[in-house]
């Protein structure tokens, strides 16, 4: 059962007030203010951020899906608060963590699809001040210390919930889940969801942005292709209301289809833009305009996960930090800390590494845009102003033609040192001798100037 700690009329007149404020506010067309402008091209720039799954569901170490995958009955499931005492957690060093890392800012969990919120909040008592023995808003640590160490921050908010009782149609998923009521109020849910997201933004301070997950859980199956969904997600007043709570919030949707009206980012899960290596990615067709953001695991989980070896190494993990840039795209690398706050020492030693490569070379990386030369297996390309910075990640030969680039050239080295790359201007395109002493491991970048 639900307990609020706010009456149903105080909820009532919360929503009255949000519709009124709606009415008021809400225009046709949306229209980017020039805070939101700003903040979109920050994050364009930005390249890099953390991603961070953690919640009650660490605890079984099964990752941030185990009460659907276990179908774990919200009774039972309702236990692990309980149980939830994360007193290693240090805001500072996840901060500084990131930021050694190069990363320019974070994204949390603050509600996962379990419907457990990991923070303070008025409209229940299903959270981690209430309901665990910790009893500490760790979004509120966290945001304090981002704000100190100028790490911008943007809550994960899942819009499905395979708890709460007003999630009605049920969705694709969490079928199996037993405890949840046979009937619901799909308006309730919304109120209660812009009731969270009104906390959100306002008991954090600076909100770089609002991440949304859960969208496709209410869209029809039929057959072969994905049809309409089932629910009004009222869009058209979620958005609106978080623009007019922090004008500069960017607002992400993982529905993995084409921007709707009001989001001011597109991010793409586990693929780069226009990919779909894994089955539920983004069709070429519906790339939009919108900045760029891949989400990635520095393992195979996004929560916690006991037996999860599959760590990635340092060097696949700036291949795709790299690939991303030269995808016009922010890679969104993602940890699961442990149910007692520590982040695994694999991988605090892996973003160390990331780092080091970072500070020696973020110049290619911060602040570029997709290069003139079109992703290859073997590399990217990234730009900034005349000079191109070409990725090789993965050639063992000593010539390299490059047919993007027909002309303008005015000289090549190697990023690196400095030192002279011979090229050639052919009618095939420019072509470049690499020797093999001068080929790094992991990225060989070459540097090259345009008039």
């Amino acid at each position: 059962m639900i307990h609020y700690k706010r009456s149903v009329m105080n909820r009532m007149l919360i929503a009255i007030a949000l519709f009124a404020t709606f009415c008021l506010q809400a225009q046709p067309g949306y229209q980017p203010s020039a805070e939101n402008q700003e903040a979109r091209e920050w994050f364009r720039d930005a390249r890099f951020g953390l991603f961070i799954h953690w919640g009650v569901y660490s605890i079984l170490g099964d990752g941030e899906w185990v009460m659907n995958n276990q179908n774990i009955s919200v009774q039972n499931y309702e236990k692990l608060p309980g149980f939830f005492n994360p007193v290693a957690y240090d805001p500072e060093m996840w901060v500084k963590m990131a930021k050694d890392a190069g990363m320019k800012y974070i994204t949390i969990t603050s509600r996962h699809h379990d419907g457990f919120s990991m923070f303070d909040s008025d409209v229940t008592e299903y959270d981690i001040v209430d309901r665990t023995p910790y009893g500490k808003d760790v979004l509120k640590m966290l945001a304090d210390a981002c704000h100190r160490e100028g790490i911008k921050l943007f809550f994960y908010y899942s819009l499905l919930d395979w708890r709460h009782p007003d999630y009605f149609p049920r969705g694709r998923t969490g079928k199996g889940i037993k405890g949840r009521p046979a009937t619901g109020n799909w308006d309730d849910y919304i109120v209660f969801m812009k009731y969270q997201l009104t906390e959100l933004l306002t008991n954090y301070g600076d909100i770089a942005g609002i991440w949304l997950d859960g969208h496709w859980d209410q869209v029809k199956w039929d057959g072969d292709k994905w049809g309409d969904v089932q629910v009004d997600w009222q869009y058209d007043e979620l958005y609106p209301l978080i623009h007019q709570l922090q004008p500069g919030a960017l607002i992400g949707n993982n529905h993995h289809l084409r921007p709707f009206e009001g989001e001011d980012f597109q991010m793409f899960e586990r693929d780069l833009p226009g990919e779909n290596t894994t089955g539920w990615g983004t069709a070429s067709s519906d790339v939009g305009d919108l900045p760029f953001e891949m989400c990635e695991t520095i393992n195979g989980s996004w929560g916690f996960s006991l037996q999860d070896d599959s760590h990635k190494s340092p060097k696949k993990l700036i291949h795709a930090l790299v690939r991303a840039a030269g995808h016009n795209s922010n890679l969104l690398l993602n940890v699961g800390p442990m149910p007692d706050g520590r982040i695994q020492p694999e991988h605090v030693e892996s973003l160390a590494e990331v780092g080091r490569w970072m500070r020696k070379n973020g110049e290619t990386i911060y602040g570029t845009h997709q290069g003139p030369v079109a992703p290859r297996d073997w590399g990217v390309s990234t730009q900034n102003g005349n000079r191109v910075f070409l990725h090789v990640l993965d050639w063992h030969e000593a010539g390299l033609l490059i047919q993007d680039i027909m002309e303008g050239v005015t000289s090549v080295r190697f990023f690196a040192d400095g030192g002279p790359v011979e090229y050639k201007q052919t009618k095939l395109g420019l072509l470049l001798t690499l020797p093999g002493d001068k080929m790094d491991e992991v990225d060989t970048i070459i540097e090259i100037f345009f008039k």
